[in-house]
């Protein structure tokens, strides 16, 4: 039986090195691989420290068509779920280090969850799920 995965996501940026500061310092992902190519561009893979899933390629626009995408993927809708085992801590932490939030903390029957925008505008959600309920 085969298996499929999904591990990687690209996400245009303006710059490598922008991109790679915003996620890495400031969201706290680590650099999985930064290689560069021979055409001038760069692999470069980020994944949240520790976790498991997909990881961002992060691709540096190389025409305006591409340039006209930067921050809006996903065409202003939540793109990107960013799942947490603490909100209360990463919340913190992200707020101190400049992310902007689009909202409070709230509370689904999910889990608890706020919206964020990265450097470009691309919509995240920060969520620590719900822990699931026993039945009876």
């Amino acid at each position: 039986m085969s298996r499929n995965s999904l591990f990687l996501v690209s996400l245009v940026v303006d710059t490598y090195d922008r991109a790679k500061g915003f996620y890495c310092d400031g969201l706290g992902f680590e650099c999985v691989e930064d290689t560069a190519m021979p055409d001038g561009k760069r692999w470069l893979v980020v994944r949240p420290r520790g976790g498991e899933g997909a990881s961002l390629l992060l691709a540096e626009a190389s025409d305006e068509t591409q340039r006209a995408a930067i921050g809006n993927q996903t065409g202003g809708r939540v793109g990107f779920f960013l799942e947490t085992d603490d909100f209360a801590r990463d919340h913190r932490r992200f707020t101190e280090a400049g992310v902007i939030f689009q909202e409070e903390p709230r509370y689904e029957p999910y889990g608890t969850v706020a919206v964020f925008a990265d450097l470009y505008g691309n919509l995240w959600d920060l969520i620590e799920r719900a822990k699931p309920r026993t039945q009876k």
